[in-house]
């Protein structure tokens, strides 16, 4: 992933320096189970001294890589040389090092615990997300506004239950996360093909442990790729979310609906060429980074299939798809936590929109108010659509004319006084039974 998108934290985890620590410790882990377990000639006080004398370089292990073309070969031979360059007599116990693995056994267990780690900053991110969501629901309860459905007015709601729908999300994916944590925290120490050839299960339960992981049930050398996958549609999924509120707030902050803007700090620009401009562009930059995310799970799922026991063509993309889309995903929660605590709302602007319609918000009130007067369903549809569409059309020509309650009234067919219409056409009956979400969100615990 690009500087710009990358957060310290979550770019630590997946860096060159990380990695090979992680290497590292893999072998140290496995020369002292060796030492435990009697495996080789290493004994108890060299697994010590290797410890003790471990070092690499990564600019050096790059040098060497570019000889042999192998990236665990160039790192063991680079450990190596710190591990030997201090030995007395001219011993090698760098030759302890890596006894009877094969480089996945590293790799594959090194990456389970880098994606474990990149799986709790995730959940921290989304904590932090779903606890501001959930601030803003209780303090919006009673925000009115138009709820849309197919992007048109449909009928009233408050603005805290937006806020709460995305906190319970939030919720949702923290609980994916943390079940794709512990999918993913496999590791495997199995050898060629995944038989113990030349180890022991017990050097794999070993390190495993030492690493807080568990081991794959049956690694064919590589651990398989469904684990991989489970968690990349969770990614996804990650992502849908926070393109969703996203998409919500680019959308409340178009010019003709402008019930809520992402903040806008001072000195920003707009735009290049037309100074009035403040532009959703945060929200934007979300929704485009989740295109990677969601297409990044695509290269997971495909990478599920290898060739017989094992091969390598997962391992070029999933360098690439699986750091990118824990980083993307990182600097898209911080983005969208920012705007979400600082999101700017216009009450007035959002009572302005809901009567905009003239009353057509209230016309499901309206068809119930006739079928309880005694009007079968069909007769008090025709009636209240009739009206409704005289009011739509002079709302779309721009032309003054009577409100939907208004029509109602002189309408000959409706049995409904004026009070009772009244009463019809206002938005609490509408929000009557609301107290059951907002006292959900009170309880929501992440």
């Amino acid at each position: 992933m690009i500087e710009r998108y990358s957060r310290p934290k979550m770019a630590d985890i997946f860096s060159l320096q990380h990695k090979y620590e992680l290497w590292q410790e893999i072998e140290l882990l496995e020369a002292e189970a060796c030492a435990k377990l009697g495996l080789g000639d290493i004994t108890p006080d060299e697994a010590v001294w290797i410890r003790e004398h471990a070092h690499f370089n990564t600019e050096e292990i790059d040098e060497i890589e570019s000889v042999t073309n192998h990236d665990v070969i160039a790192f063991l031979t680079n450990l190596g040389s710190y591990v030997d360059a201090l030995a007395k007599d001219g011993t090698h116990p760098s030759r302890h090092l890596h006894y009877g693995m094969t480089s996945t056994d590293l790799g594959d267990t090194a990456l389970a615990c880098q994606l474990s780690q990149a799986c709790d900053v995730l959940i921290e991110d989304f904590v932090n997300l779903g606890e501001i969501c959930k601030r803003r629901a209780l303090e919006e309860q009673d925000t009115i506004c138009v709820g849309r459905t197919h992007g048109i007015h449909a009928e009233p709601m408050t603005f805290g239950l937006k806020f709460g729908s995305w906190a319970f999300e939030c919720k949702r994916d923290i609980d994916r996360l943390r079940r794709a944590k512990k999918e993913i925290s496999v590791g495997e120490i199995s050898g060629a093909v995944g038989t113990y050839s030349s180890l022991t299960p017990e050097v794999e339960a070993y390190i495993c442990t030492h690493l807080g992981l568990s081991h794959d049930d049956i690694s064919t050398q590589v651990i398989s790729r469904d684990h991989h996958a489970y968690l990349a549609g969770v990614l996804a999924t990650c992502a849908g979310t926070c393109e969703r509120i996203a998409t919500e707030i680019r959308n409340l902050q178009k010019t003709e609906t402008l019930e809520a803007e992402e903040p806008f700090k001072k000195g920003q620009k707009g735009s290049s060429a037309m100074p009035h401009k403040r532009n959703p562009i945060t929200a934007e930059k979300i929704c485009g980074l989740s295109r990677v995310v969601k297409a990044n799970a695509q290269v997971a799922f495909d990478n599920i299939a290898l060739w017989h026991e094992r091969d390598i063509s997962h391992s070029s993309s999933e360098r690439v798809a699986l750091a990118d889309s824990f980083i993307a995903l990182d600097h898209m929660l911080c983005c969208l936590t920012r705007i979400v605590d600082g999101l700017v709302l216009y009450p007035e602007r959002m009572r302005a929109n809901l009567e905009s319609t003239r009353g057509l918000i209230y016309s499901s009130k309206a068809l119930l108010a006739l079928v309880d007067a005694g009007l079968s369903r069909e007769a008090a549809y025709e009636v209240v659509q009739s009206n409704a569409m005289q009011v739509w059309e002079d709302i779309q020509l721009a032309r003054s004319g009577e409100n939907l309650k208004e029509r109602l009234c002189n309408d000959k067919r409706v049995p409904l006084s004026r009070e009772t219409l009244d009463h019809i056409f206002t938005p609490e009956p509408f929000l009557k039974n609301l107290n059951i979400h907002f006292d959900r969100i009170a309880k929501l615990h992440f």
